[in-house]
């Protein structure tokens, strides 16, 4: 979801506002997505490189993040969200932590749509995360006996299916440490529009780009 900063700086007015926009859209497209039946969700809300933004910058996410549990688990109980934090929660601060838990537990049961909110998250983190995993549930196997199909339970979203499309706005064509296990066959739709911009319209658009993909998995293309 980038471009909350730069969507605010164009507006004059400070990164908090941007942020604060971009939150807004979210439920816009958890909506759409269910809409659209589409089971899964996964936002990057904050990657683990996001630490090194300024201190003042970053405890406004935090709280944002905070003020978005707290607003909207009720809401989203109520339209069958089930709402997964994925990425190392140790690093949030307690008061933090016990939201998400109580998110989480709030909207278990639910069977709607998940929505994965990454968060403190990077995708080389999730490898090595549940590489270390994998060894403490296998302590006296070899780690060459590990396969893919071994590790991926281990990951951050091992209850997942696999990864259809990767949407990123902002200009950029990068994945940015997001999910590189998981977008591995993933399509990759790149779109200018900042985040806070990125209407319904647009996403039915990067749907419709992508059921016209021709999704082979690395086998030849027949004749």
């Amino acid at each position: 979801m980038d471009g909350n900063r730069r969507w605010a700086k164009k507006r004059l007015l400070p990164a908090a506002l941007g942020h604060a926009a971009g939150a807004k859209r979210v439920r816009a497209i958890v909506e759409a997505c269910a809409r659209a039946n589409i089971a899964h969700l996964t936002i990057f809300a904050f990657s683990t490189e996001n630490w090194r933004r300024p201190e003042e910058e970053v405890m406004m996410l935090m709280n944002l993040f905070s003020s978005y549990l707290q607003k909207e688990v009720d809401q989203m109980e109520e339209n069958g969200v089930k709402l997964v934090v994925v990425g190392d929660k140790s690093k949030f601060s307690p008061d933090l932590q016990t939201l998400i838990r109580k998110a989480e537990l709030q909207t278990q049961h639910n069977t709607k749509i998940t929505l994965r909110v990454a968060a403190n998250y990077g995708g080389r983190w999730d490898v090595i995360q549940a590489t270390k995993a994998w060894q403490a549930a296998n302590p006296d196997a070899s780690i060459e006996s590990i396969s893919e199909e071994a590790l991926v339970p281990y990951l951050s979203t091992g209850d997942a299916p696999e990864m259809d499309l990767l949407i990123r706005t902002g200009g950029e064509s990068r994945v940015s440490n997001f999910m590189l296990w998981q977008a591995a066959y993933a399509e990759l739709f790149f779109i200018d529009t900042l985040w806070p911009d990125f209407t319904n319209k647009q996403f039915n658009e990067a749907l419709d780009w992508f059921s016209k993909r021709d999704r082979r998995f690395g086998s030849a293309a027949p004749f």
